[in-house]
């Protein structure tokens, strides 16, 4: 018989988004295992942005059948997600013996879920690395919304309804937003569908369906080019404009020197190879915090609020 009592790993682990692995491990600096896109480094849980997920405490199992994996899982707790670096068919037979869990796609505004849920891989055919407690609620950190297929004018509305579902928090009712390189507008229009009103500024125009918002007012100019003394004080200003991380910091110190911004979004969109330093600058911005969402690309979320 197997020794399944879960043993401590001393590490952390960390799920890189598809495709940016470089970019966690860059960041993470020393890495102790690498799975498939899990990184695991040692000590405690670091601030780091490019995560999709976090794993604390991972735990190491051996096993010798898909018996001893499932009810070494079940005794810790219920509910569980297999994170499937490899093609173990080993894994899926697991997978299949431990409760169902039902990914739903979250019809925005819904809160999060609650039930706590833990993530496990199997790392060869007799070990397993399991996290009771994750950083997200969500499968993988993969969230998945009911999508609004009619009014948004593209599908960067998505990261807008993740961001303020993971903060727990968004502009409210009579609150002024306003949206820096807008077009096609639909930033624009969940700033709207709050009760916010929202101010729209670009050089292109927007969707004829976002333009028409009741308490939205369309500036067309150059979000560079804008004087926040032009505006007055927003208790929101957003920005997903495509520009060199450079530019966009700039534009950001700007406003903030003329502290004309009570709390800012902004998307750090990666022309070409990714800029640690920049990030960095970023992140320096006292009160701020950089993370990566489910449906940024080569791009991370900057927030102040």
């Amino acid at each position: 018989m197997p020794n399944t009592e879960p043993k401590s790993t001393g590490w952390t682990g960390y799920l890189a988004p598809a495709g940016l692995e470089a970019e966690l491990r860059a960041e993470l600096g020393d890495v102790a295992l690498e799975h498939g896109r899990l990184l695991f480094a040692l000590g405690s849980p670091r601030e780091v942005a490019w995560a999709q997920n976090v794993w604390f405490d991972p735990v190491r199992i051996g096993i010798d059948s898909i018996g001893d994996a499932q009810k070494a899982l079940r005794a810790i707790q219920r509910n569980w997600v297999l994170y499937a670096a490899a093609s173990f068919r080993r894994a899926h037979l697991i997978e299949a013996q431990l409760p169902p869990i039902k990914i739903r796609r979250l019809a925005y505004p819904a809160a999060p879920p609650e039930a706590a849920l833990g993530s496990w891989t199997l790392l060869d055919r007799n070990t397993l690395f399991a996290s009771a407690r994750c950083a997200s609620p969500f499968s993988n950190g993969e969230v998945e919304f009911v999508e609004n297929k009619t009014l948004p004018p593209n599908r960067a509305y998505l990261k807008l309804w993740e961001l303020f579902t993971l903060l727990g928090t968004r502009p409210r009712p009579g609150e002024v937003c306003i949206d820096l390189g807008a077009s096609p507008g639909g930033w624009s229009w969940v700033l709207h569908e709050t009760g916010a009103r929202v101010i729209a500024v670009d050089k292109a125009s927007l969707d004829g369906r976002i333009a028409t918002l009741p308490r939205l007012e369309f500036r067309p100019g150059s979000a560079f080019a804008l004087d926040p003394a032009a505006i007055g004080r927003v208790d929101w200003l957003f920005c997903d404009v495509v520009c060199y991380p450079s530019r966009l910091l700039a534009l950001v110190e700007r406003w903030l020197e003329a502290g004309a911004a009570r709390r800012l979004v902004c998307t750090i969109k990666f022309q070409g190879p990714t800029d640690p330093a920049i990030a960095r600058r970023f992140a320096a911005i006292p009160g701020s915090r950089l993370l990566h969402l489910h449906h940024n690309k080569h791009e991370l979320t900057w927030i102040r609020l």
